[in-house]
């Protein structure tokens, strides 16, 4: 079969990205040899299964390493709490009781199905991607069973570009695959090539060329799988030959960089980078450490040349016999392998490494002296050291991953339907991670410390409490950190509280008013009973002026 002229044009392109990535390559097998032994088969061929440790004599990278992607993990998608909640663009409509609702609902949904995925698995296999080679690839789907599925790709298998925005909107993926596997997947598409190895073994493995790129010819009219906003191309390279063709309304990769030189395009970079001098020396001293350690406890020995009946036995219990009355006798050369200087060095070089890491910062040390301050301020101090990463991984990971984890659940139609006046409003997705309220946390800082300033001004002076918004106070607070929408009352009821406070107050207010008319009556109601009984007038003869001043008074207040 002739050539397809699309697969050999798209081969093309994916040799000049091979060419672009060359560079890289020898550096990640660099990394991967003495920091992640079990993906150390960038350029060199491994067989499965075999032990890939042998340059490693010490383990302060690997550790380090581990440390830095679980605290990641443990920092912006941990699975035990909430990292995430949905608001409405329009901030106006957060406030409504039926919105709240409904953004609850569809919130829980997208956990349920992260829950449910390998999501957790994979994304933790996606830091550790991020944290040794700078570049992660996630690859996200819809699943049958599970809602949603996600699959993190080796550096290794993934070739990438960047769009004018330098956002990656281009992945080459070339993988192994048995025949049998890909025969299932694209039935009779498959190349004869394929077929016949097919028929003859179909567990051999092959290798496949997975293209995903934006399609700028499409039809934006037409909804089909060839006019989707990006292309998903299955190539026999062997034979250059097409297989499988279909397409992604979102692109289905998520390729996050740990951090990214300004002049590199396509790939980051990342602490590995960093300690990796440091990882190779540490490494190169520990092995000299290890050798001067064994000399030590297995020393060369000197022997006479005459008088031994060789060889020389040094096992423990080993008898070796000599000619008595001889003084010769078998000593250990001193070879001067106790070295304080080369231990010092390489404390030197471990602290190093771990600073690369940022392990004293994710570590937090609490001492008997440390109080709850100090221990909120170093939490803090560890947000804003990892503050530029995360920002870069909400950008690149975070957000688009989300994006299409609602868009595959909304096209599976697992949201219930939203109100008619909620629809077609965007939605935005607000992280409430705990690095993420730690870093917003100055916010709340800031406005508490106004408070605590105003209250004893207030004391001189109540017009100030005039400069406090106290329910514009109390939805920042809510909103920088994060607290579930389903504990926070909505504006509705809220008003309605309001109103029946004010009602009580006024009820009372009343009842209080009455309480002291009747009290007032029940005062005046001996004057205004002399007035009309002649035997309490004749009682009251005898009064001066001024006592019936007073008793006028209290009739007239009675009256009121």
């Amino acid at each position: 079969m002739a050539d397809d002229p699309r697969a050999a044009s798209l081969l093309k392109r994916f040799s000049t990205l091979q060419q672009q990535r060359l560079h890289w390559e020898s550096h990640w097998q660099e990394i991967a040899d003495f920091i992640i032994p079990r993906k150390a088969d960038i350029t060199k061929t491994r067989t499965p299964g075999d032990k890939r440790t042998d340059l490693v004599y010490d383990g302060t990278a690997i550790h380090a390493a581990e440390l830095m992607s679980a605290s990641l993990h443990g920092m912006l998608t941990n699975a035990a709490t909430r990292w995430f909640s949905l608001r409405f663009g329009d901030d106006t409509l957060n406030g409504d009781d039926e919105a709240k609702e409904w953004l609850g609902s569809a919130t829980d949904v997208v956990y349920q199905h992260l829950n449910r995925s390998n999501f957790s698995e994979q994304v933790h296999e996606l830091y550790t991607d991020l944290v040794t080679f700078g570049t992660g690839v996630l690859f996200i789907e819809a699943d049958g069973r599970d809602g949603v599925r996600f699959s993190t790709r080796h550096i290794a298998e993934c070739w990438i570009s960047e769009d004018e925005h330098g956002r990656v909107d281009t992945v080459y993926r070339k993988y192994k695959t048995t025949a049998r596997a890909t025969v299932n997947q694209f039935g009779k598409n498959v190349s004869q090539r394929i077929k016949k190895i097919d028929e003859e073994d179909p567990y051999k493995e092959i290798e496949i060329l997975h293209v995903v790129m934006p399609r700028d010819d499409r039809e934006k009219g037409k909804r089909n799988k060839k006019n989707k906003p990006f292309a998903s191309i299955y190539i026999d390279p062997e034979v250059k030959q097409i297989i499988g063709e279909g397409g992604y309304d979102e692109l289905p990769y998520c390729v996050p960089r740990f951090l990214k030189a300004s002049f590199e395009l396509g790939y980051g970079r990342s602490p590995s980078m960093t300690a990796l001098a440091d990882t190779k020396m540490v490494n190169k001293m520990s092995e000299i450490v290890i050798r001067a350690a064994q000399l030590q406890i297995h020393p060369p020995l000197m022997v006479p040349d005459d008088g031994f009946m060789l060889p020389v036995r040094t096992q423990p219990g080993g008898l070796n016999f000599y000619r008595s009355g001889t003084r010769d006798r078998i000593e250990p050369l001193n070879i001067g392998a106790n070295n304080p200087l080369g231990e010092a060095q390489l404390e030197s070089r471990r602290t190093a490494i771990r600073a690369a890491f940022y392990v004293d910062q994710l570590i937090l040390g609490q001492g008997p002296q440390m109080t709850a301050t100090e221990v909120v301020q170093r939490t803090e101090e560890k947000m804003r050291l990892l503050g530029p990463v995360t920002g870069r991984l909400q950008v690149e990971l975070l957000q688009p991953c989300l994006d299409r984890v609602f868009a595959i659940l909304a096209r599976q139609k697992q949201f219930t339907p939203a109100p008619e006046g909620l629809r077609d409003n965007q939605i935005d997705i607000e992280y409430v991670s705990p690095l993420a309220k730690a870093q917003r946390s100055g916010d709340v800082s800031s406005a508490m410390q106004m408070v605590e300033i105003l209250m004893p001004l207030m004391q001189l002076d109540p017009n100030i409490v005039d400069y406090l918004d106290t329910d514009g106070l109390v939805k920042h607070i809510i909103k920088v950190t994060g607290v579930p929408a389903e504990i926070v009352r909505g504006e509705g009821e809220i008003a309605e509280i309001r109103e029946q406070k004010a009602a009580a107050a006024e009820q009372q207010q009343q009842m209080a008013g009455v309480s002291q008319m009747a009290e007032a009556a029940g005062a005046a109601a001996p004057a205004m009973r002399a007035a009309t009984d002649p035997a309490m007038a004749e009682s009251m003869a005898g009064l001066d002026e001024a006592d019936m001043e007073s008793m006028s008074e209290l009739v007239a207040e009675g009256a009121a």
